[in-house]
């Protein structure tokens, strides 16, 4: 993305803060991972969105004066022979400001540059709680503040939640934003159909998820946007299954929940299929059904309508489905008053996707759904699980199916991002009979 694009948001962002504040957004901290190893580092999601910025300690300061002057800092490492020679190249403040049009200095000045910055404003503007030990040093610079008035001290009187703010612009994604999630979404469902095409009865979970990984890390997209779920059998009944230590069996199903990562934007899918390439009675009318409600919920994304629209268009389909096929009983109009299907329809039906795969916005407005606008990007994920003793038939038991895709509200009604990527029972077995 452009300089232009991150100074376009920040613009964005600095005109909705009251005037006399600061705003604060630290980078991410590198985690350890075992002794003196880290894990591989990724950065903050907020401050991605702002700056760009790839590295480490270091601080985003947008002050908006009394006037409306904003004036915007960062501070970063500085360059480092010796320290780059071990751990790689660093931007150091000269190229920092260069390559991404801010105003950067080292962060060997942090504590005085914080305290000029938060002095005398009214409102500090934050996200307070994400990491502790920028907490800590936004305390000690209150406290300094409030501790000295007879140097010129004075602190903010007002901490305002920098998420919810940000949360707002993030929800809305711009071309550049898809244009990137468009191609992570192709990427990943490529690396799905690869995993259909190499299974087989005997092969490894984790073989699929390598599979999926190398065609991610081919494509350039290096990292997964969540840790990759692959459950073959009665596995597929744990939502989040990331052992993938188990052998595939000939005649079981198996659902892959995974989606690459690229320069930040998250893709998630998922599908299921049959071990052996051949979908049994049971398993594919229980395929069906949830395919049925992903088809039903994927046509009510459009502008004006809401999650609620979806929830009831997927219960409707889940729920009609289970009671043809016995698992449940009763009268249709009872059973969906009732969310009879939630007994094994377990979770939401979706989320927001972008920066992070679970993505920040609210999912309501004074208390009500909010209502899908074009620039929204969000999940359609149904699903059913019959664990082993589920009250219904035991020809049904152990069964799982989710089928999952992205899709982007557009003015028309929706683009589904993901959609190269088959999910018709006739679809899915013609790719795995080669």
């Amino acid at each position: 993305m452009s300089v232009a694009h991150f100074a376009s948001r920040r613009a964005r962002l600095a005109a909705s803060l009251p005037l006399n504040s600061v705003l604060l957004v630290p980078a991410a901290a590198e985690i350890t991972r075992s002794r003196d190893t880290e894990f591989a580092f990724r950065q903050d999601s907020d401050f991605t969105y702002l700056t760009g910025f790839p590295e480490p300690d270091a601080l985003l300061m947008i002050q908006k004066t009394a006037s409306g002057d904003i004036i915007e800092l960062l501070l970063c490492r500085a360059k480092d022979q010796m320290a780059e020679i071990w751990q790689g190249r660093r931007f150091g403040p000269e190229q920092a400001a260069l390559q991404f049009g801010l105003p950067a200095i080292a962060n060997t000045a942090l504590d005085t540059e914080l305290l000029n910055a938060v002095n005398q404003k009214t409102t500090l503007v934050y996200a307070q709680g994400t990491y502790p030990e920028f907490d800590v040093l936004v305390s000690s610079t209150l406290a300094t503040l409030r501790k000295y008035p007879k140097r010129g001290y004075a602190a903010p009187t007002q901490i305002l939640d920098l998420r919810p703010v940000i949360a707002e612009l993030r929800l809305f994604k711009d071309e550049a934003e898809v244009a990137l999630m468009r191609q992570a979404g192709l990427i990943s469902a490529e690396a799905h159909a690869k995993a259909m095409q190499v299974c087989k009865p005997g092969m490894w979970e984790y073989q699929l998820e390598a599979t999926i990984r190398h065609h991610f890390g081919m494509q350039g997209a290096r990292e997964c946007g969540y840790n990759t779920i692959v459950g073959g059998g009665e596995n597929g009944c744990i939502l989040h299954y990331t052992d993938n230590n188990a052998q595939l069996q000939d005649g079981d199903l198996v659902l892959i929940d995974a989606g690459c990562e690229l320069q930040g934007y998250s893709a998630d899918i998922t599908r299921t299929f049959p071990v052996n390439g051949k979908f049994s009675a049971e398993q594919a009318a229980i395929y069906q059904v949830v395919l049925n409600a992903q088809y039903a919920a994927c046509a009510a994304v459009k502008p004006g309508n809401s999650s609620k629209d979806t929830l009831a268009a997927a219960i409707f389909e889940l729920t009609k489905g289970l009671l043809e096929l016995g698992i449940l009983t009763g009268a249709l109009e009872t059973l969906i008053t009732e969310l009879a299907c939630k007994k094994y329809f377990i979770h939401g039906l979706g989320h927001w996707l972008g920066l992070d795969v679970h993505d920040v916005g609210a999912y309501k407005v004074n208390d009500v759904e909010r209502p899908f606008e074009p620039g929204m990007v969000l999940t359609i994920e149904p699903g059913l699980y019959i664990p082993t003793g589920s009250d219904c038939d035991p020809k049904w038991w152990g069964l799982a199916v989710r089928i999952e895709d992205d899709l982007l509200v557009t003015t028309a009604g929706h683009l589904n991002l993901t959609e190269t990527v088959p999910k018709e029972i006739s679809a899915i077995e013609q790719l795995m009979a080669g």
